[in-house]
């Protein structure tokens, strides 16, 4: 364990912080990394290191970090207007125009926005509404969430509770009334013998028996992640959607899509369930909503909800719930620009959203590499985000003991070579910025290949 001293950055990064989702031990022995500033895909720390972020920080630095045109709108908005909320019938010019936009860019005909500080609290809003609802409409039973194991919808109370990970036991969560199906994992989860076919089918059955035994008429809606991210970039079996959604249709329950790492390009379209050929009742969208720059959240109802909640609005007088940054101008401002740069192209520049879908081969050709490795057991990836899993051995399946460690040690030693990427379980995540360039993309898996070989070699 190396003594940080007290003056240095990584010493007063201890003194001071809380770290949250960070191995413990991996800071205590090489301290934490403190950065000053970026440009294009790199970061670059306190000592003057560069690393190139194949995370794109954490799934929402899609334009970089030095985008001209994103920190000139947030400047130019600063200098207008530089901030306000949405209560009481008041909000920015901004806030009007952005919830235009999101439903123009939506897959939904019309509908209504409503805004939050995170994907967290946009999946907490959600909850809320669907609870106002069903007392509204006077179904006051109708309160369970679906989702399911693997997934990820955010840390507070609610949102921890729709997620499907074990660590929020610490938390004593779940909540009473969120349920959890099979994580939609056919490689892990997908029995001796049985296709991909036949698993989505049994995933089907499975949330067909469980609206029979919660009964449909208690069950508020079913969320899910089009490809769940943080679970370890776990895309959906073969027709999962379509096996789906006709039975929740059958029983009245809404199908929401999480986009809030899938949205706005991540899966090479524009929504991710665009990518996967459903339309939602609502989608969920942060992250790449302000390309990083901004913590903001939205939650976009469809036609149908947006109608429901109208109705159940007005008939309460108000709907008591915002946060007092809702619908922030500078945010909105942000929002508008980071929209305008990955669909539509900014100063003679294409849209992000090209780049990124001219990356996608490259992407999936380096990954397609790695994954001959005899310790990588499976590659998962759709559009620019994809997962290694790590296998002691690759025939049986089985992991390395948990106790190894060995995605940190593997995100470690990526860092070592100036590297960022994310451990997640036995898997290591990408999800680079749409800014890489083709030389970018040889350097981050360059220097992921040499680290998977040290590490392998050292644990062989």
């Amino acid at each position: 364990m190396k003594d940080h001293a007290a003056n240095s950055w990584e010493g007063r990064a201890d003194a001071h912080n809380l770290y949250g989702f960070t191995d413990l031990p991996s800071v205590a022995e090489r301290g934490a990394v403190v950065l000053t500033h970026g440009h294009g895909p790199y970061v670059v720390d306190v000592h003057g290191r560069e690393y190139l972020d194949a995370n794109s920080g954490l799934w929402n630095m899609v334009a970089g970090f030095d985008h001209p045109g994103l920190a000139a709108a947030a400047k130019a908005q600063y200098d207008r207007f530089p901030g306000y909320h949405a209560f009481f019938g008041r909000m920015s010019d901004q806030t009007v125009m952005l919830s235009e936009k999101l439903i123009e860019v939506s897959p939904f005909a019309r509908g209504k926005v409503f805004y939050t500080n995170s994907g967290s609290e946009a999946n907490d809003t959600l909850v809320k509404m669907l609870w106002f609802l069903a007392g509204a409409e006077g179904a006051p039973k109708r309160r369970k969430i679906i989702t399911r194991k693997g997934g990820y919808h955010g840390v507070t109370a609610v949102s921890a509770s729709m997620t499907g990970k074990p660590y929020n036991e610490d938390f004593g969560l779940p909540l009473p009334g969120f349920l959890h199906l099979t994580c939609p994992h056919y490689w892990r989860e997908g029995r001796d013998g049985e296709s991909e076919a036949e698993f989505t089918a049994r995933l089907a059955r499975e949330l067909e028996d469980m609206i029979a035994a919660e009964a449909a008429d208690t069950i508020a809606a079913f969320v899910a992640e089009p490809v769940l991210g943080a679970g370890g970039v776990i895309p959906p079996p073969e027709g999962y959607f379509q096996a789906i959604q006709p039975i929740l249709k059958k029983h009245g329950i809404p199908l929401i899509s999480d986009e809030v790492i899938c949205g706005f390009g991540r899966t090479g379209a524009v929504w991710g369930c665009e990518s996967y050929g459903f339309v939602p009742d609502g989608i969920i969208s942060s992250k790449a909503l302000t390309a990083g720059l901004f913590p903001m959240g939205a939650v976009i109802l469809g036609p149908d909800l947006a109608d429901r909640m109208q109705t159940a609005v007005e008939d309460a007088e108000e709907f008591a719930h915002g946060f007092t940054a809702s619908g922030h101008p500078v945010g909105c401002a942000i929002a508008l620009k980071a929209i305008e740069v990955i669909l539509d192209g900014d100063s003679d520049a294409p849209p992000l959203i090209h780049s990124a879908r001219a990356l996608i081969p490259l992407f999936e050709a380096g990954l397609a590499q790695i994954a001959q490795h005899p310790n990588i057991g499976e590659v998962r990836v759709r559009g620019l985000m994809g997962a290694l899993e790590a296998v002691q051995d690759k025939a049986t399946k089985k992991p390395f003991p948990g106790d190894l460690n060995i995605s940190e040690k593997i995100a470690n030693t990526c860092t070592d070579h100036g590297l960022i990427c994310r451990p997640l379980g036995q898997s290591i995540v990408l999800c680079p910025p749409f800014v890489m360039t083709e030389a970018q993309m040889a350097e981050m898996f360059d220097k992921l290949e040499a680290a998977l070989t040290a590490v392998f070699d050292a644990v062989a």
